[in-house]
């Protein structure tokens, strides 16, 4: 079960509403005063596209492609344990929350998920409403990312 602070919650709604019918994305960490911080990240996707639409055929309506530098600067706060890492995530617009092949792809290194402590959230949004937002997490016996129940706390 993955617990996030009810703000924490309204802040991933408010970043899928604010960046509709687009995807949205970023990181949780926890800071060491155990607070979450939202991390937006701006998705260049339709840049990616417009500069090459043979490896980036879809635009920002239907993926994703987290600014490598803003990244980045998170994983070195989180390289240097400034922040603890707890979660990545993504809109789909106008689709249901599931971890799909392409998300499960951008998630592994090889064969080993780059950050198999971390969480995975997918929010789905309709017409700027959000209707779910599900989190998956590496599950060794598996070796795959299965669902896993999310909560509010606080």
């Amino acid at each position: 079960m993955l617990h996030l602070k009810r703000r924490t919650w309204d802040e991933l709604c408010r970043h899928a509403q604010d960046t509709f019918p687009e995807e949205c994305c970023g990181v949780i960490v926890v800071n060491a005063a155990e607070e979450e911080e939202v991390r937006r990240i701006r998705n260049v996707q339709n840049v990616m596209h417009a500069q090459d639409p043979h490896h980036y055929p879809r635009d920002a309506t239907t993926a994703y492609f987290m600014d490598p530098k803003e990244l980045l600067a998170v994983i070195k706060e989180v390289d240097s344990g400034q922040v603890t890492l707890k979660a990545f995530y993504h809109s789909h617009p106008n689709h249901e929350a599931y971890f799909s092949a392409e998300d499960k792809t951008r998630a592994m290194f090889g064969d080993e998920p780059s950050y198999p402590d971390a969480a995975y959230l997918v929010i789905a949004i309709y017409d700027r409403a959000v209707r779910a937002i599900r989190a998956y997490r590496w599950d060794e016996e598996s070796r795959d990312f299965i669902e896993t129940g999310v909560s509010t706390v606080g």
